[in-house]
């Protein structure tokens, strides 16, 4: 399983690694697991945050 960055997952979002992370502290968006002092995305989270949003399911209250 692949893990990304905050900072990958931003750039992937095209947002500010402030936005993954006020996502995390709200409990929105795509969950990540802390390991150690990092925060981490399984890349396979990101695909179902993605799902989710193009599906309509709009669980995590991002979509517009």
């Amino acid at each position: 399983m692949r893990y990304l960055t905050t900072s990958e997952v931003a750039e992937r979002y095209r947002t500010a690694e402030s936005t993954v992370r006020y996502w995390r502290q709200i409990e929105k968006g795509p969950r990540g697991i802390k390991i150690g002092k990092r925060v981490l995305y399984a890349e396979s989270e990101l695909l179902r945050y993605e799902r989710a949003l193009s599906d309509g399911r709009d669980e995590w209250g991002l979509a517009s």
